[in-house]
């Protein structure tokens, strides 16, 4: 499987998991639009857009960076429009942009609920539904989300239930698209990250440097993207690991993703289950106040 002119819309892509794994499908010569905000530089995140575009570009691609917020239904309608004339079509869909917020019921103020569930959960369904007449014309259609499994022990809620049913919202994505669009040869699949991974989000909202050490690199979220979307049409409804992926692909080597300066154990991303962290071939510790 190559990527050589196929082509990608992805939601967020400034930076991150997004910007790795535009990067990855891009080192086939692919097609990559990437829909975010980040069009001027902003004091706490690396990255916009356009620089995010010259990375793609120099990585083998082809990039078209587009101004979008997947909040407003008229901006996800410009941007999938923009990409299909653009590339004459759209063969894959990521869905990665998301907000977060790890607060309790009473500290989660409804602006950023309502922001966490149009981001996430609603944005995932809007771009799923505006690229959908585009994916079917393709032989080789998937949407990709970037949401957890749908694990539904209380721990997951207890401490941020905003934050789960909005991250949720992108996984019952997954679960209903994969079957309904299952008829038009569309994949649908999650993909979720063993461990926290080293963002711009895991820096400024978990724990600065101390957790970006104890986090792999986001290449490695972007190697698993890589074997997952490589899948037939038929490979569809699944809810993946990345290092449950890269291991099936025979393409592990859990070096590759870890910090040079940290030989300690890595920390546990949200909402992976004990049984999944213990087949890890790195230790892995759960994330403070999820033990179960």
């Amino acid at each position: 499987m190559t990527f050589k002119n196929r082509t990608l819309i992805m939601s967020g892509g400034s930076r991150g998991i997004g910007l790795a794994i535009a990067k990855r499908v891009a080192a086939d010569g692919a097609n990559i639009a990437i829909c975010a905000k980040t069009a001027e530089p902003h004091p706490k995140l690396e990255g916009t857009i356009y620089t995010a575009a010259e990375e793609i570009e120099a990585a083998g691609g082809t990039c078209l960076p587009i101004v979008c917020d997947i909040r407003d239904d008229a901006s996800v309608e410009r941007a999938i429009e923009q990409t299909a004339d653009r590339f004459g079509g759209i063969d894959i869909l990521v869905n990665n942009a998301s907000a977060i917020s790890l607060t309790p019921t009473t500290m989660t103020p409804m602006k950023r609920f309502d922001l966490m569930n149009q981001v996430n959960a609603r944005g995932t369904f809007s771009m799923s539904r505006s690229a959908h007449r585009y994916l079917v014309d393709s032989d080789h259609a998937h949407i990709l989300n970037i949401a957890p499994p749908l694990d539904m022990a209380p721990k997951w809620f207890a401490r941020h239930t905003a934050y789960t049913m909005a991250k949720y919202g992108m996984s019952l994505c997954t679960l209903g698209m994969a079957e309904e669009f299952r008829r038009d040869a569309i994949a649908v699949n999650s993909l979720w990250p063993m461990t926290s991974i080293d963002t711009a989000a895991v820096r400024n909202v978990l724990g600065g440097d101390a957790m970006a050490k104890m986090s792999r690199s986001p290449q490695i979220m972007a190697d698993a993207a890589y074997h997952v979307l490589s899948k037939p049409t038929d490979f569809t409804g699944r809810f993946l690991i990345d290092e449950d992926v890269l291991k099936e692909a025979g393409d592990w080597d859990a070096s590759r993703y870890r910090r040079a300066d940290h030989d300690g154990p890595l920390m546990a991303d949200f909402f992976v289950d004990p049984d999944t962290l213990a087949s890890s071939d790195d230790e892995i510790m759960e994330a403070p106040g999820y033990g179960s």
